[in-house]
């Protein structure tokens, strides 16, 4: 198949975009290297198109996918915090650009795999969450990945073949803070052998899912039949940062504690993926626990790459 993978030198699409390359696709990454990496390609940088650009260049856009299979589209502003600050920036870049992959989708017919996200729910009245809970977003990225999920809608009425996975807190090794962040810091203060600072009291929960599992989540999503939906990608279960914080103490055997600052404006309190849907109508199912990677991890002090 012939893909292109937008923010594929970032955490999540440089999984997909080695994935893809060792099943022996042709793919091109669209990538303007702001949050994105190029060394997280160097395993598949000789079998690769990198094209260093935005994908609010339409034009650019167009001219990488009119022969595309499928787009996986992975670049967006993530960061919650940042996004208070840069309201119109996070709207410009994550909703005109999937509007220019769905644009040209319905002109050329390929299929799109996008990543929505676990934060268009807000604060859940129950858990576990499912696809048709109310969606109230708390912060302005979440905002703008419902404004995506609305337009996805409206290009799927036109015969766009599109599917938002909703992801929970993805973790694994080139995360960013931006998707598991609280893991990333964590293992950084675990190797400087530095107390664990938890935002706000510790007892939000968090529904943490591994990369790898992500990435299948894609992949079947793309070579499904399924036209269009919305499906959550979590493992459902959680736990609370608090609990998160004692494991990682545990796990390396160091004599750290946990200590609390301010809570972040736009956190979200509980939450925990339903993950009927996806096993349904995709097969899929998480394979790796939170727990058994942090303890590989610090056991064998393999910090890199994190």
């Amino acid at each position: 198949m012939k893909i292109l993978v937008t923010g594929g030198a970032g955490f999540i699409g440089s999984h997909i975009v080695e994935y893809l390359v060792q099943r022996g696709d042709n793919v091109t990454i669209l990538d303007n290297l702001n949050t994105g990496k190029i060394e997280n390609l160097s395993k598949v940088k000789n079998n690769i198109n990198f094209v260093n650009g935005d994908i609010r260049d339409y034009k650019l856009l167009e001219s990488l996918v009119n022969d595309s299979d499928g787009v996986f589209h992975e670049a967006a502003l993530a960061s919650v915090q940042q996004s208070f600050k840069m309201q119109d920036e996070y709207f410009d870049v994550n909703v005109y650009g999937t509007e220019n992959i769905l644009k040209l989708a319905k002109e050329y017919g390929f299929k799109v795999v996008y990543a929505s996200s676990s934060s268009v729910y807000g604060n859940p009245n129950h858990i576990p969450i499912k696809e048709n809970d109310d969606r109230n977003p708390a912060n302005p990225y979440a905002q703008t990945k419902l404004e995506d999920e609305l337009l996805a809608e409206k290009y799927s009425e036109t015969g766009v073949r599109v599917i938002g996975l909703r992801y929970f807190n993805v973790f694994g090794r080139r995360q960013s803070k931006e998707y598991a962040g609280v893991i990333k810091l964590f293992l950084e203060k675990i190797q400087q052998n530095e107390d664990l600072k938890i935002n706000g009291d510790g007892l939000q929960t968090r529904d943490f899912v591994y990369i790898k599992d992500v990435v299948k989540a894609n992949i079947l999503a793309m070579d499904s039949n399924v036209k269009h939906a919305f499906l959550n990608v979590g493992t459902g279960s959680s736990i609370s940062i608090m609990d998160l914080a004692n494991v990682v103490i545990d796990a390396s055997g160091l004599s750290l504690k946990p200590y609390h600052g301010p809570e972040l404006p736009g956190d979200i309190r509980i939450t925990q993926a339903d993950t009927k849907l996806i096993k349904k109508l995709l097969g899929w199912e998480p394979e790796t626990r939170l727990e058994d990677w942090l303890n590989e991890v610090i056991s064998a002090k393999n910090f890199k790459d994190l």
